[in-house]
């Protein structure tokens, strides 16, 4: 197949932002190419620069083999489709279709032959003398389809040209454009941020993101072969899983080891594994590779959408001790002092300042007419590097007090070997009006605990996802509360034709070519 465009290592930026980093693309004549990616990864940026309305600031643009970059657009044999289809509106089809071949000055009855034949081609036959605004903005998009073709160029570009259509056409119009394509046979260039008009039409996807090319491939590869997560995540719908690649054809998630078809990883090399929702079979028993139980079913019209929790997450449960007011009133100075107990870790101590106290005991001074803040002046305390329960007073100006209580404790953290998870939370004391004036509990309650979770590996962060309670925030009073921290365990996106009820447990099933590996993002 004769290579017809070549971008070499072409970068652009804009006010010192960086939107193409060397791009390096080879297309070849009569494909249909799709720059797929989100908004601002740099598609239309070099679909422009092919165009010849943007000059690039390095790298060279080739066209069957001359470098074009020093030529302006009008003279390369290209044409571009935008999504506004800029027609004329006081011309009717006709006139619009053949008004590039006027200005070329084309005989006339070259002109009615080549724009009656492409009228035909977009399937407007009929229309010649209808009036472009009055039709549909499927039928301009045609309109400006065959304006564009009639002028034999070798490369149409097209810049999300479906984008304005309500969904149906836009199906429609898929189906159509690879039609035209294929019987006009020149190579169409096809912006998009739709997946699915890029599965649907492409002979080969070229997947962008933040200015540069993550895979290249037909839509085959592209859907079941991901080179990345950010592939698999942005064509079609995936279940990313950490593993490890023990050996080619064998892969390990979740302590046990799996037959796969890919190979050529390093042993024991960690990578991403993607299972498709639709390849994992679901039954209602507890014999398959993976056992769950059913969290969430949604009907999606051909099939249910259903989430499986196959392994319960690292856990921690701390218990909160609410405390009523404890406000002191100094009625000769007119101030009021409330502080909190709390519990801190003992490593924490040798750094401990009045400052961290202050803040831990949520310590303030206010006048008793005006609500104005006063500071505090003094801060008590004998806390040692040692576990056990320290008095701590808090003084103002005019003599105004309060002593709390701190409760130094070691470190205990739950060590989860099976799923590599530490997580740690410590008890904490609170009043009545602290919890409920909070804006966020959840939020407030990982911070009041001190509640984290670690990868026991690398040390580095896991996001602690659930927080577990069983009182109303708003209704709370003086107690103990137990409050659970949970990491996420293992869940499965699973697409089935069966029904199952939330609570359901059952058993999923894969085959060795479902499971598609694929190298760590760096």
């Amino acid at each position: 197949m004769k290579k017809i465009i070549e971008f070499k290592n072409i970068t652009k930026s804009f006010d010192n932002s960086v939107v193409l980093k060397g791009i390096n693309l080879d297309i070849y004549e009569n494909e249909f190419v799709t720059l797929l990616g989100p908004s601002g990864c740099g598609k239309t940026t070099l679909l422009r620069i092919l165009g010849g309305f943007l000059q690039q600031d390095k790298g060279e643009v080739y066209f069957n083999g001359e470098e074009i970059s020093n030529i302006p657009p009008h003279k390369r044999n290209v044409n571009t489709i935008f999504q506004k289809y800029a027609l004329f509106p006081h011309l009717n089809v006709y006139e619009n279709v053949a008004f590039g071949l006027k200005i070329k000055k084309i005989a006339n009855d070259v002109i009615e032959q080549k724009v009656n034949r492409m009228i035909a081609l977009v399937g407007l036959d009929g229309y010649q003398k209808k009036d472009v605004t009055l039709l549909s903005g499927g039928q301009q998009q045609r309109v400006a389809i065959a304006r564009a073709l009639v002028n034999e160029p070798e490369v149409l570009l097209l810049d999300e040209p479906l984008a304005a259509l309500d969904l149906k056409l836009r199906k429609e119009m898929q189906s159509e454009l690879k039609r035209i394509q294929e019987e006009v046979g020149i190579t169409f260039i096809f912006v998009t941020h739709d997946q699915e008009e890029a599965l649907t039409m492409s002979d080969k996807i070229v997947v962008m993101k933040d200015g540069n090319i993550q895979q290249i491939g037909n839509p085959t590869q592209i859907y079941n072969e991901p080179e990345n997560v950010y592939v698999a995540n942005f064509i079609g719908e995936s279940n990313i899983i950490d593993g490890v690649m023990k050996d080619d054809y064998l892969v390990k998630f979740d302590d046990m080891e799996y037959k796969c078809v890919d190979f050529g990883f390093a042993k024991n090399e960690p990578v991403d594994i993607m299972i498709r929702p639709e390849d994992i079979k679901i039954n209602k028993n507890k014999n398959g590779k993976l056992n769950g139980e059913i969290k969430s079913v949604l009907f999606k019209g051909v099939h249910y959408e259903m989430i499986v929790n196959t392994k319960i997450g690292t856990s921690k449960t701390v218990t909160m001790h609410v405390l009523a007011e404890r406000d002191v009133f100094n009625e000769e100075a007119k101030e009021k002092m409330s502080a909190s107990d709390f519990t801190m870790d003992l490593e924490d101590v040798k750094e401990l300042t009045d400052s961290d106290i202050i803040a831990r005991a949520n310590a303030q001074v206010w006048n008793s007419e005006n609500n104005s803040d006063i500071g505090i002046k003094e801060v008590v305390h004998e806390i040692k590097e040692t576990p056990g329960k320290y008095p701590v007073t808090f003084k103002s100006s005019a003599g105004t007090s309060i002593t709390i209580n701190v409760t130094v404790i070691e470190p205990k953290f739950i060590q989860d070997k099976e799923s590599n998870i530490g997580i740690q939370a410590f008890d904490f004391y609170k009043t009545v009006d602290e919890i409920k004036e909070s804006m966020a509990i959840s939020v407030d309650l990982k911070t009041w605990a001190d509640a984290f979770a670690w990868n026991l590996d690398n040390d580095k962060n896991i996001e602690i996802t659930d927080v577990w309670y069983d009182f109303d925030p708003d209704e709370i009073v003086e107690g103990d509360y137990e409050i659970t921290f949970s990491t996420k365990g293992r869940e499965f996106k699973v697409h089935s034709t069966k029904r199952f009820e939330v609570d359901d447990e059952v058993s999923l099933e894969f085959e060795p070519e479902d499971i598609h590996i694929m190298k760590k993002m760096r």
